[in-house]
């Protein structure tokens, strides 16, 4: 038999799209709670067949198919090339699988050009209107215009024809970076990604007695739980150390800690660690941007999170993997520690053609980062981290680093580090982190 909640879902995805949806109208209608009703709408949200739309109300939407992030919509691509639709407008939403640059002739051309596809072409109008009827979308470089007859046949097909004033080679690598941007961003963990759904969520009301808190700590091995009111939004945190030695019957909202820490659904895992971490919090709500409450996460889900991505091999890399990517053991150890080198390449330079200050910021970090993990199996956060340049490092200089472990205890460390550039001392830094260990 199915639960109340898949009960509610189904009862959502049978509504007509476009019908007007509310808390009080589903529990009315299904005979039960408000609070059952809210989760099951949420999760209908993030299902994709319910959006809320302000000053509208909540809507039953058709669902959505969802993208392969890797892919971009014709759509995304005249925002990244500063273009105009001249035709086709319809077929906006349509995903480009692949793009082809028309530098050749035209039978060599079509041969390349298919259905989902973008040629990149300047004004060769014959090659245009052969592009729409093989099903690929159109963007023209160079500023020209086209004919009439192409703009309607673009229209007739739902095929959009794209206006750019850049050049053909530019327009190419603009949309390169953009896909290239897109799996860069695949590989961030988001919150939203990790988090424990409202529909699975225990939560307190600001109504509700210290009894209802033992009551939950009992059905779910729990000891956090958020607070909200009756539009569900955050209004605090009860743990196990508010309750101590408080009356069965004293309302929550009195024993609460007020305005906890919240975050949004777009935060970062690693931010959420740093944060979880930096104040010793065990449990972080997660909500929208009018603070109501979508989930939870808590700090074992965040370092399990942060585990898996660690053994994960990367598809797009980011300047930083650019640069710790040049940094290799010298195969030397001084007082039991390794050294590391590194070839300072032109990317590592500012305009003057010296190491700019974020390069050797990341270095000396990452360098600190494997000296630290040597001596303690886990993970760390950077808690400070103070740089001394001293002197500056040239363009295709070999520099050494060498940390230096001055103290570690059981849930901190502190490190120095020293870099030289042909055994002269050019930069010093002092870090200074928290551990912890891996569950």
């Amino acid at each position: 038999m199915a639960t109340k909640h898949e009960q509610i879902l189904k009862y959502i995805d049978d509504l007509p799209v476009g019908d007007k949806i509310s808390v009080r109208q589903i529990a009315k209608a299904l005979g039960v709670s408000e609070g059952t009703a809210y989760r099951a709408i949420k999760d209908a949200e993030n299902k994709g067949y319910v959006s809320t739309i302000e000053r509208v109300g909540t809507i039953r939407i058709e669902r959505k198919k969802k993208e392969n992030i890797e892919k971009l919509t014709f759509a995304e691509v005249v925002n990244i090339v500063d273009g105009q639709v001249l035709g086709g407008k319809d077929g906006l939403h349509k995903t480009l699988n692949k793009f082809v640059i028309g530098a050749m002739k035209i039978d060599a051309m079509m041969k390349y050009t298919g259905a989902g596809n973008l040629l990149i072409v300047g004004n060769r109008v014959n090659a245009q209107e052969l592009a729409l009827k093989a099903g690929a979308a159109v963007l023209i470089t160079g500023g020209f215009d086209t004919e009439e007859h192409v703009k309607k046949l673009a229209d007739e097909l739902e095929l959009p024809i794209i206006l750019s004033s850049y050049d053909s080679f530019t327009v190419a690598t603009m949309i390169n970076r953009a896909i290239y941007d897109q799996l860069i961003k695949k590989e961030i963990l988001l919150v939203e990604d990790i988090l424990t759904p409202i529909s699975e969520t225990a939560f307190l009301s600001l109504d509700d007695s210290v009894s209802k808190w033992h009551e939950l700590n009992k059905s779910t091995n729990h000891s956090r739980f958020p607070v909200v009111d009756s539009a569900f939004k955050v209004q605090g945190m009860v743990t196990s150390k508010d309750i101590i030695g408080v009356e069965l019957h004293v309302s929550i909202e009195k024993v609460m800690t007020k305005n906890p820490m919240a975050v949004g659904g777009k935060t970062s895992v690693a931010s959420s660690a740093h944060m979880m971490v930096w104040e010793g919090i065990e449990l972080i709500p997660v909500v929208d941007e009018s603070q109501v409450l979508q989930g939870i996460i808590s700090r074992q889900d965040v370092l399990k999170a942060l585990q898996m991505i660690q053994r994960q091999p990367q598809v797009g890399e980011t300047i930083d993997d650019v640069i710790t990517s040049q940094l290799v053991s010298a195969g030397i150890r001084v007082k039991g520690e390794d050294i590391y080198r590194c070839e300072v390449t032109p990317q590592m330079t500012n305009y003057l053609g010296t190491i700019s200050y974020g390069v050797f910021t990341a270095l000396v970090t990452d360098a600190a980062n494997r000296t630290m993990r040597a001596f303690k199996r886990g993970d760390l956060v950077i808690e400070n981290i103070t740089i001394y340049f001293i002197k500056p490092v040239q363009m295709d200089s070999m520099i050494e680093i060498h940390p230096r472990v001055l103290e570690i205890g059981r849930k901190f460390g502190k490190i120095d580090i020293e870099v030289y550039n042909e055994g002269r001392l050019v930069g010093k830094a002092m870090m200074m982190c928290q551990l912890f260990d891996r569950t």
